[in-house]
C-alpha cells in the first residue's frame, strides 16, 4: 500500500529510526516534519518505553502520541538473525539512520558505522548517547535528568539558597533530539556536496551544556561560582514573576527609568515612584527583595493577562505566564497553525503542536498522528523490501515480524 507523497524541503529523504523514549523519536519527528519518510523499527517484545507509560493500550499513550506524529512504525524482532538482516535490507533503503538506543547495542548487532558503510556507503548515522560514543563513560546510558544535571544546568535551576531543580519537561531530551535532527541535515548538505556519509556522535550532556553559556566561564574571569538565582538580572530591577489574582503570575522586567515610572503610573503607585530606595538602578538593585515585596502587594489583585496587557501598552515588557490550558485555547497560536489536527485512528481526530516553522512554497503536511504498532508493515516489507505476501506471513507467523 503506497503511501501518500510526502511534502516538504526533506520530501524523498527516508529516515530509519532505531530509537526510544524521547530524543531519539524527537529528532525523528522534527525530520518528518520538514517532509522525510521517517520509518520506527520497533517489536512487541522490545517496545519504546514511552508506549508503556501511563498504563494504557499501547497504541494510546499519551507520551508516545505527543512525540511521534508522521512516523511510520515496522515490526521486527532484531533478537533474530533473520530480523538483523532485515534491519539492514531497510537500513540500505535509506538515507539516515539515527538510534538512541544502549551503548555498544548497535555495535553488538553488526550496525556499527563502519559495518553499515559496506551495505549503504553514503550513509549518514547519527547515535545520541548521554556522553557520547566514547570517553571513560561512553558505555553509561541516562534520562534527560541526568543530561541536565551532568551539564551544569541544574545548578542554575532555582531560587537562591533552595535545592538545585529541574523541570517537568524533559527539555534535555528535546534539545538533544534538535541538535541531532541540525546534524542530519548538515550532513544531507555535506554528502549533496561530496556524495559521503558521515557518522554523527552526539552526546546528550554537551548539548545540554552548550545552553550554559557565560555561566560555564564566569568563575574564571569574576572568581564567582555561578549559583541558583531565580529570576534575578545582573543590570534589570524589577525583573521576574509577580502573583496576580487566581493564583496567576506576570513577568515584568524593567529596563531603564522610564519604564520604571510607567510601571508605577499603571500600578498607581506614585509613592513607589518617590521611594528613595528605588530612585534609581543601583537603588533598586541593592533593595531586590524589598522591591519584589511592594510589587507583588500591587499586582496580587490584578487579572494577569489584562496587567500585562496593561503595561505593554505603557512600553514596559510584560507578559502572563502561560499554564496548558492557556496556551491550548490562545486565538493567535490557532491562527498561526501552531496546532495541526491529525488523526490518531484509535481517538479519532485531535490537534497536536506542529512545527514552529512556515515554509513556503512548499511547506510540510503534518496530518497522520502517531503510528499503531506495525501499521506499516506491509508498507515497508512489500514495497520497499519487495517481500511476497507469503513470505511476510510466514515471518508472522515465526514471529521474526514480532
Amino acid at each position: 500500500m503506497p503511501l501518500p507523497d510526502r511534502k516538504g524541503p526533506l520530501a524523498g529523504i527516508r529516515v530509519i529510526e532505531l530509537t526510544k523514549v524521547w530524543a531519539g523519536p524527537y529528532a525523528g519527528k522534527l525530520l518528518a516534519h520538514l517532509g522525510a519518510e521517517v520509518i520506527k523499527i520497533e517489536s512487541r517484545s522490545n517496545l519504546d518505553e514511552m508506549r508503556a507509560y501511563g498504563g494504557v493500550d499501547i497504541d494510546a499513550a499519551p507520551y508516545f502520541l505527543s512525540i511521534n506524529q508522521e512516523i511510520l512504525s515496522v515490526q521486527v524482532n532484531m533478537k533474530t538473525a533473520e530480523g538483523l538482516d532485515l534491519v539492514k535490507r531497510m537500513i540500505a533503503s535509506a538515507d539516515i539512520l539515527i538510534d538512541n538506543i544502549r551503548p555498544g547495542a548497535m555495535e553488538r548487532s553488526g550496525l556499527d558505522h563502519e559495518s553499515l558503510k559496506a551495505i549503504k556507503p553514503d550513509l549518514i548515522q547519527c547515535a545520541i548517547k548521554m556522553w557520547g560514543t566514547d570517553g571513560p563513560l561512553g558505555y553509561q546510558t541516562g534520562y534527560a535528568p541526568c543530561f541536565a544535571a551532568l551539564s551544569g544546568l541544574t545548578a542554575l535551576v532555582g531560587h537562591e539558597g533552595e535545592t538545585p531543580k529541574g523541570m517537568n519537561i524533559r527539555y534535555g531530551d528535546s534539545t538533544a533530539g534538535a541538535l541531532a535532527a541540525l546534524a542530519c541535515v548538515a550532513a544531507l548538505h555535506h554528502r549533496e556536496s561530496t556524495g559521503e556519509g558521515q557518522f554523527i556522535d552526539l552526546s546528550a550532556v554537551e548539548a545540554m551544556t552548550s545552553l550554559v553559556g557565560d555561566s560555564l566561564f564566569t568563575a574564571s574571569v569574576t572568581g564567582v561560582v555561578p549559583e541558583a538565582d531565580g529570576n534575578v538580572h545582573p543590570e534589570m530591577a524589577p525583573h521576574g514573576f509577580y502573583p496576580c489574582s487566581g493564583g496567576s503570575w506576570t513577568s515584568i522586567a524593567v529596563a531603564n527609568e522610564a519604564e520604571w515610572h510607567a510601571l508605577c503610573h499603571v500600578l498607581g503607585a506614585p509613592a513607589l515612584a518617590a521611594d528613595t530606595r528605588f530612585s534609581d538602578l543601583a537603588g533598586r538593585l541593592a533593595n531586590r527583595g524589598e522591591l519584589d515585596a511592594e510589587l507583588a502587594a500591587l499586582t496580587r489583585s490584578h487579572d494577569p493577562a489584562e496587567l500585562a496587557e496593561s503595561l505593554r501598552n505603557a512600553g514596559v515588557p510584560a507578559f502572563k505566564a502561560m499554564s496548558s490550558l492557556d496556551l491550548c485555547s490562545d486565538a493567535f497560536l490557532w491562527q498561526r497553525q501552531a496546532f495541526r489536527m491529525v488523526n490518531d485512528h484509535r481517538n479519532g481526530t485531535r490537534p497536536i503542536i506542529g512545527p514552529s516553522w512556515r515554509i513556503s512554497p512548499d511547506g510540510p503536511a503534518v496530518e497522520r498522528g502517531a503510528p499503531l504498532l506495525g501499521e506499516h508493515n506491509a508498507y515497508v516489507y512489500r514495497e520497499i523490501l519487495g517481500l511476497s505476501e507469503g513470505e511476510m506471513n510466514d515471518l508472522i507467523a515465526r514471529k521474526v515480524i514480532d
